[in-house]
């Protein structure tokens, strides 16, 4: 195992309240920048939430309401509308140097900022959006941080993961459910997974894949995404070694019988190149 996936292992380990979620999703964006120092990029958390001037205060919507301003506002913290699919919007220290992001980025930065600062701010993961919500003076304040920070009511954020997803969308009691650090983590990886097929980058792509695979072991599929990647990058070998791995593990998947028709297709290439 490779320094830096052994490395995120130990982030994830333990229970998710132990989790430190700005840390592990930096090491998310070692993915993409191998050289990262972690330790500068959490000072410049701690920088930006001291510059906000909230200090001591106690947690209010007054408090809250500085933070929204001082970030999409004074700062210009944006969703990155014009480039979505570009990995660096996915990068926590490329967020706070570009101040780009996408949705879930956004909000990581605004949760870990907000924390700092004593505010209790979760992640919600709508349907193809990820927004947050704030608990002050027991309210449950929503925000959108890749729009601006924008105060939703519950309609509202239901009207925005139907444009997310280009169809209507009723949510449920279960999607306002907040989403636990690992959950939050799972989601950046799977957003990069996206990207880094899209742009063919498979040794990139296999990073995020093992990444899943230990925050996420219990989900089936990675193991599978793992054989594809693999195969997508010439290392037919391997890749027909993790789908059989996948086959053997779940031979009732919903996906077993077209997997195994893609593992002949690959055993027949590798007796021709043999």
């Amino acid at each position: 195992m490779d320094h830096s996936l052994h490395t995120f292992r130990d982030l994830v380990r333990g229970s998710d309240e132990g989790i430190d979620l700005a840390r592990t999703a930096l090491a998310v964006a070692g993915i993409e920048h191998p050289d990262l120092r972690v330790d500068r990029e959490l000072a410049r958390l701690d920088r930006l939430a001291g510059r906000c001037g909230i200090g001591g205060r106690r947690a209010s919507r007054a408090t809250l309401e500085r933070l929204r301003r001082f970030l999409f506002e004074e700062e210009g913290f944006r969703g990155n509308v014009d480039a979505y699919y570009d990995p660096r919007n996915s990068c926590l220290n490329d967020v706070l140097d570009r101040h780009l992001g996408i949705p879930i980025t956004l909000s990581v930065l605004f949760i870990e900022v907000g924390r700092r600062l004593g505010l209790a701010i979760e992640g919600i993961g709508l349907p193809g959006h990820f927004i947050t919500a704030a608990r002050v003076e027991g309210e449950r304040v929503l925000l959108d941080p890749f729009h601006g920070g924008t105060v939703l009511t519950p309609e509202e954020a239901e009207e925005v993961a139907a444009r997310a997803v280009g169809r209507p969308v009723r949510l449920e009691a279960a999607h306002w459910t907040p989403c636990t650090r690992r959950q939050i983590v799972v989601r950046m990886l799977r957003n990069l997974k996206t990207i880094y097929a899209r742009e063919r980058n498979w040794d990139r792509a296999l990073a995020v894949v093992d990444r899943l695979l230990v925050v996420d072991q219990d989900t089936p599929s990675h193991l599978r995404d793992r054989g594809t990647v693999l195969v997508r990058a010439g290392r037919l070998w391997e890749g027909a070694a993790e789908w059989e791995r996948y086959l053997s593990q779940h031979p009732q998947a919903p996906d077993a019988e077209s997997c195994r028709h893609e593992l002949r297709r690959v055993r027949q290439e590798i007796g021709v190149r043999n």
